[in-house]
């Protein structure tokens, strides 16, 4: 053997020796729990990606996480979690008695789509509420007249989520949703499948949110009218409405806009509502979206950009562009509006039914305004 080569041997041998030491140092660093060395706070921030049941399960993992879910701030629980609705009703009493009751709630999420005790529906919002709840998202078709008091004069709830079950979405016999509210901190308000009805039957309009004195953005989805010819928005600080109008031609109301501070409007549905307020009021809006699932002849349309003189933003979407082809004599008509417009967006159908071509609709929306940048999607 060569000098050379005997001297190679025992580098090569140190040389794996220390590669196969870094590799036991490299693995017992690997199977280092390094997670549940987090302090508190981050493992209950990571625990707020998972809903209550995973959050529950964590408590196996180690000695470490056994209490950690029971300060988790937010809850969210949905009946397909669980094969059998009587599970869920189960873990849902189980979590109220052994979470920390010095912790609040920051989000409390329901989702139930079988029949849940009433007792224990009262039971989790009154939880919420005396928990400082300031998050708040149902979907249950418990008619919302059964709620506890306490959740109407809720003094931490920012945001409302309440959906109807599904039930009652596409059906006349909506929950009624309240005239009297206290909710003196809520800013964000979802309604979806609620009716509104005036507190004496000779009112011609009703207005629910009057009591909303921070109320910022309002969406109502799928809710009637009864027994009143309009409903009323009554808010000083709303700048964010969306209204989504589905079939209910029987229903067809009016919505008068008494919102000084509006300043976006979203429209989605069947057709558009007749939509009317102040000189000063219908002005203040600068941007508008609507979305016609719907190639039904809609003339409140036209009127409606008629009003919102001031629109700076515009946005069709679906078959909007298309249902401009119900105005008789489109191109012919009186339109002095949109003279402030800066954008203007809509999406082109790959067919339209009318022998106004999309481009000569676009033209006649801008032709007070040409200077508006105008972007056009085929679908």
């Amino acid at each position: 053997m060569s000098p050379s080569s005997f001297f190679c041997i025992p580098v090569y041998r140190s040389s794996n020796y220390k590669n196969c030491l870094f590799t036991r140092q490299h693995r017992r660093r690997q199977n280092k729990d390094i997670i549940s060395d987090l302090s508190d706070c981050l493992l209950i921030h990571i625990l707020s990606f998972l809903n209550a049941k995973e959050a529950v399960q964590t408590c196996i993992l180690s000695k470490r996480w056994i209490f950690l879910w029971k300060s988790h701030p937010n809850l969210t629980l949905s009946s397909s979690l669980f094969r059998f609705p009587p599970n869920l009703n189960e873990f849902l009493s189980q979590i109220l008695s052994l979470r920390d009751v010095s912790t609040s709630i920051h989000t409390l999420n329901l989702s139930y789509q079988h029949n849940l005790e009433l007792s224990l529906l009262q039971r989790i919002i009154q939880y919420a509420v005396s928990h400082n709840v300031q998050h708040l998202l149902l979907d249950y078709s418990c008619y919302i007249e059964y709620f506890p008091s306490c959740f109407f004069s809720s003094h931490t709830l920012t945001s409302l989520h309440l959906s109807a079950h599904k039930s009652y979405i596409f059906s006349i016999h909506k929950p009624k949703f309240p005239n009297s509210l206290n909710w003196p901190a809520l800013t964000t308000l979802y309604l979806k499948g609620f009716a509104f009805a005036p507190s004496h039957y000779d009112c011609v309009s009703v207005d629910p949110f009057s009591g909303l004195k921070v109320l910022n953005t309002l969406t109502i989805d799928n809710c009637i009218v009864l027994a009143a010819q309009n409903l009323c928005i009554s808010s000083v600080k709303l700048v964010n409405l969306s209204i989504l109008m589905w079939p209910f031609k029987c229903f067809n109301f009016g919505i008068e806009l008494c919102t000084p501070s509006l300043h976006t409007l979203t429209l989605t549905g069947h057709y558009t509502p007749n939509i009317f307020g102040s000189k000063s009021v219908l002005s203040s809006i600068k941007q508008v979206s609507i979305d016609l699932s719907s190639y039904l002849p809609d003339p409140i349309l036209l009127n409606l950009l008629v009003k919102l003189a001031n629109i700076e933003s515009l946005a069709f979407y679906s078959h909007t562009l298309e249902v401009l082809s119900s105005v008789p004599d489109l191109l012919k008509a009186e339109f002095h509006s949109l003279r402030n417009l800066k954008s203007l967006k809509t999406t082109i159908p790959s067919y339209h039914s009318s022998t106004i071509t999309p481009y000569m609709k676009v033209a006649f929306l801008i032709k007070n305004s040409r200077s508006a940048k105008v972007e056009m999607i085929s679908l």
